[in-house]
Formats: structure tokens, sequence, C-alpha cells
């Protein structure tokens, strides 16, 4: 059907190399709205191709390169050629072991060449043995330093091996060692991923310190284009010690190891165009896990998380939003596994895990909780807001209400009845395309006595809100 050239001359240059009839290094757009150009049907000239070559190969091997490209040797017509070499292109990117990918299509030549066929070269980069990096992260409205090693395509296959060590402003602590192999011609694209970690964690809002030390065994799959599942086995040590001399004793109650053992799944089908300021689509991502296959702490966690998109008018979206949570205990559940709601980033209008059962002003958490929001979202209201930096920003106008309680038997519909609510406006910040920032002017509309309210200005950066 065809020959496949996969490794690279030693002195072959990795750059782009001129002379063919086609090249590109991004993806093509073959009609582009409102362009002007002259009609051309691609699909109606017959070529198919003849050979694929692959230089700048080193650690890479040559069966996973074969299968990647192999699918360049069903192309019927020129259209088809080019969009598969898109294809393919994509494909290796996913590997994780390229730095750059060319792709250049020329006419065969030499004496096996057909009178219709084409060479395709694709023209790559490796990445280097050992990578290092330093970046941010976010998590429960906390800004993280990451330092991280990564040795990335370690036996040639697109296997990974990486280091990380986090260091947050509240003196919370990570590190980890992960390895992943992925199987990306697999039916499914599936990776397996375990990671070996210590976490430590301060949780001021509620009295205690926890350091975890666990191993997390995780397989990921794509069921469909935009549906992703996660399938994790996490095996933990847990330590819960008091952060003051004034800690509640509800708190100090549940101090002490524990250990472990938790089944999750995770599926998340995201539809939306874009994940940090969507304009349309929706977004689910359901959880679900069981405790207590081995280790002294058993119990039932099932939670929901939801979104919708719909543009208005031009660059003005309404976003509804809706999250869910049910734990149910079995034996030696202890604040550390209940849910919590409240801050920045969930129930705004009140402080971080501010709604809810406390102790001594001090958030114990509940066992069941229901939250939903109602945002606009809109470019600021000044000249070029829509273009360059400005189209970082967006106004934000919002409504939100939840509860969380922890009901006795039979008292579920009531307790949950006692929903709080709040509304603000003010304006949002893209973090790149992996979270934002919000500053926002909140006023709580209905509170009890015992949640901890934030009137007033409240700042929260994340990669999921409410």
């Amino acid at each position: 059907m065809g020959t496949v050239h996969a490794k690279a001359e030693q002195g072959d240059s990795v750059g782009g190399a001129g002379g063919g009839l086609f090249e590109f290094e991004e993806p093509l757009e073959l009609e582009e709205p409102g362009a002007s150009k002259p009609a051309m049907k691609l699909s109606g000239v017959r070529a198919r191709v003849d050979r694929v070559h692959v230089d700048g190969l080193a650690r890479t091997k040559d069966d996973v390169i074969r299968s990647t490209v192999d699918e360049l040797f069903h192309a019927t017509d020129f259209e088809d050629v080019i969009m598969r070499a898109h294809k393919v292109r994509r494909a290796l990117d996913a590997m994780g072991c390229f730095r750059d990918i060319g792709v250049l299509i020329d006419v065969s030549s030499g004496p096996d060449a057909t009178p219709e066929g084409l060479e395709v070269t694709f023209q790559v980069r490796e990445l280097s043995r050992v990578v290092g990096g330093l970046n941010t992260t976010v998590s429960e409205n906390e800004g993280n330093l990451v330092l991280g090693v990564k040795m990335p395509n370690v036996l040639g296959r697109g296997e990974k091996l990486q280091a990380e060590y986090s260091m947050g402003y509240r003196s919370s602590s990570n590190f980890s060692v992960a390895a992943t192999k992925p199987y990306p011609h697999k039916p499914l694209v599936p990776a397996l991923t375990a990671t070996v970690y210590q976490q430590n964690h301060e949780y001021p809002w509620s009295g205690y310190r926890l350091l975890d030390r666990g191993l997390l065994l995780d397989l990921a799959f794509k069921s469909s284009p935009a549906t992703r599942h996660n399938v994790q086995w996490e095996g933990l040590v847990r330590d819960t010690s008091v952060l003051s001399k004034t800690t509640s004793f509800k708190v100090r109650e549940s101090s002490g190891p524990q250990m472990k053992s938790i089944l999750r799944h995770i599926v998340s089908v995201d539809h939306r165009d874009e994940p940090i300021f969507p304009t349309r689509g929706t977004w689910v991502q359901f959880t679900s896990e069981v405790a207590g296959l081995g280790g002294g702490v058993a119990n039932l966690k099932t939670e929901l998380h939801a979104q919708a998109n719909r543009e208005l008018l031009a660059d003005v979206v309404l976003q509804a939003t809706c999250a869910l949570g049910v734990l149910h205990d079995v034996f030696g559940t202890e604040l550390a596994d209940h849910l919590y709601l409240g801050g920045p980033t969930s129930l705004r209008g009140f402080q971080q895990r501010g709604v809810g059962p406390h102790s001594d002003g001090q958030a114990t958490g509940g066992r069941v909780y229901w939250a939903g929001g109602l945002h606009v979202f809109a470019p600021l209201p000044w000249v070029g807001s829509r273009a360059g930096l400005g189209a970082l920003f967006r106004s934000h106008v919002f409504a939100n209400a939840g509860c969380l309680a922890m009901p006795a038997p039979g008292e579920a519909a009531a307790a949950l009845g006692e929903a709080r609510a709040a509304a603000g406006a003010g304006v949002c910040v893209r973090l790149g395309r992996v979270a934002r920032l919000e500053l926002n002017y909140v006023v709580p509309l209905r509170a009890l006595p015992h949640d901890a309210t934030a009137h007033g200005l409240q700042f929260g950066v994340g990669a999921n809100f409410l």
C-alpha cells in the first residue's frame, strides 16, 4: 500500500524544508467565513499516498509511528490527504513526545512512484529527555506555586514520569511522583497513571490540618469525543490534627490517623466552546465514590456539577449552574470527608465553608447539599474591550442560592428547604485557558444565624465556579 520511513538520518534538518507542493505548520481552515477566495474543489483531484517520511525521530519507537500514520494510505483524493494529514498531526501531538510538528506534502518521485502519488513528510522535534518548569495552580481559592520535573517519552511510546512539589500561601504543600502510560491507538484512547503523593493542607475555617499520604491509580479514557471517564482507586493514610488551642471540641474528636480505601468514577461530558468564558454549550460532571474496601472509613459519596450557556446578544452570555452532593456514612466518616459549601468559588456572599453546621465558629460540614446560580457575562463597557488585553475581562452579574445540612433521619426535606441566597456584580479575568479570577461586590440576601456571611468585596480564583 505504501512505505513509511520513520527514522531520520544523522544530520537531517528538523526545520521546515521548502520545495513541496503543500506545506503547513498549523491546522488548515479550508474555508474561512467572509474571505474572498477562488473556488477550488480539492475533492475532485485524484491522489494517493505512496510514501510517508517522519524526520527527526531519535527515542520514539517505529511501531507507534507506523500505526499512527497508517491511515494516510487510505486517502482517495487530495482533500482527503490534507484532512488525514491534519488528523495524523494531531495524533502525533497528543502522544506528548514532540515539541514541534510540521507537515510537507509533495509529488511522489522515484522508480516506485505512481502517476497520482504523493509523499507526506512529518518533520518533528522531540522533547528533551528532562523538562523542568515553574507554574501556578489553584485549589479551594488558594494559589499554589508548582515546581515540576518531567521525563517525557521515557520508553519511546509516550510514557511519562513526572515529579511535582507545590507550596500554597496557607502553608499547604504537596509532593507527588506520577508515571503515565498512554495507549493512543486503542479504541477508547486509554491512559493509565500511577501516582504516589503527600498532601499537607490547613483548613482554618474548620480548625484542622490534614496530612495525606497515599497511592492513586487512574485509568482515563473517552467513550466519545466530548465524554471523558476516570476510574480510580486511591489508598491513603490520613492524619488530622488541630490548628490551635481554640479549635472546638467537635473538631478535636475527629483528629488522629485513619486509613482509607476509595473506588471512584468520574464522568465528564463537555460540549462548551471553551471552559473559562463559554458562549454556548453544556458541561456535566458526575462523581461517585465508594470508601470501605479496606481501611477504617466506609461511606458512599455522590456529587453532580452542571453548567449551561447561551448567548443572548453579541458577547453577552447567560449561564446557569447547579451542584448537588450526598454523603452516606457507614462507619468512620469524619470532618475531612464531609461536604462543604460557601466561598467565592461556590456560594458567593458567604465565607469559605461558611454555609451549614458550625461548632464554636468553625465549619463542621454536612452530608447533603444543593446549590445553583444564574450569571450574565458581558464585555467591559468601553471601547476596545473585545480585543487584545480587554478580551481577557468580563463584567459579571449574578444571583446564587444553596443549602448544606446534616439532617436527622426523616428530616432531609425540611433541612434542605432552608435556602441561603446572595447576589452581586463584579469583574472576571481569564487566567490562560484553565482558571479565572473574580472580584465581586456581594450582598447576602438570606442566611441563618450560624452561617458566616461575607458582605462587600469578595475575591476568588479557581478553575471551576458555581
